[in-house]
């Protein structure tokens, strides 16, 4: 994952905006841009094109909320609200406008890095939907999308509707890493967030149908920090 990427931070609270910069340069996201205000906020965006914006609800001369919505009209872009509102209406009154993320103060700016370099990973991963073909090969392993068959050296393997749905994926993009995020989407059609331990569980139990040793996977990987790899090999 490329960290040359640019965060825009609107906030007008000058502690709260050099420490999210520090710590944000920290975790080597090293282009990080500021606004105090609404007006300043549309002009910076405009201007540098953010991959991230971080937007606080309350500023001196608006609200985020009407920030969130102008940048909407013009981009999908990435938005997290940092806010001090912590009613769930206001957390669903954020995501149900456009944003994509909603972080209370006081808040860990470490969480909030590794947030933002989760929606940089979601960008990066992003798989495009293909064509079905009829009959995908990788290596030892054939997913025959007409029968919903999955088959290992020839032999069939029952696969749950999940696995068939996590397999299928992985083998239309062999030696690709998928990230978390990417699976959740395609997979079970929702964000990542509070899904972690539902994908891990997945890939375990999918792992122990498809792996010699599901402890040490050589077909199905783990990509530290990134997500999981289908390695298509000769045999």
């Amino acid at each position: 994952m490329s960290l040359h990427k640019k965060v825009l931070i609107v906030d007008d609270e000058e502690d709260i905006v050099r420490l999210l910069k520090t710590v944000l340069n920290k975790e080597g996201i090293e282009h990080v841009y500021t606004a105090a205000t609404a007006a300043d906020a549309i002009t910076q965006f405009e201007h540098i094109q953010p991959d991230v914006v971080v937007l606080d609800i309350m500023l001196p001369d608006g609200e985020g909320y009407d920030v969130c919505q102008k940048i909407r009209n013009i981009s999908t872009v990435p938005i997290l609200f940092l806010s001090a509102k912590t009613e769930e209406i206001d957390k669903l009154l954020g995501l149900a406008i456009g944003g994509d993320d909603y972080i209370t103060k006081p808040f860990s700016p470490k969480e909030v890095a590794y947030r933002i370099k989760a929606h940089f990973r979601r960008a990066d991963y992003q798989i495009i939907e293909e064509p079905t073909v009829p009959l995908i090969t990788v290596g030892p392993f054939e997913f025959d999308h007409e029968k919903t068959e999955f088959r290992k050296h020839g032999q069939v393997i029952e696969l749950k509707p999940k696995e068939v749905g996590l397999m299928a994926l992985f083998m239309k993009h062999p030696n690709q890493i998928i990230s978390k995020e990417t699976i959740c989407q395609h997979v079970w059609g929702e964000d990542y967030f509070g899904f972690d331990n539902t994908v891990m569980v997945h890939i375990r139990r999918l792992r122990e149908k498809i792996e010699v040793d599901p402890s040490n996977p050589t077909y199905l990987i783990t990509v530290k920090g990134l997500g999981y790899k289908l390695v298509k090999k000769d045999e």
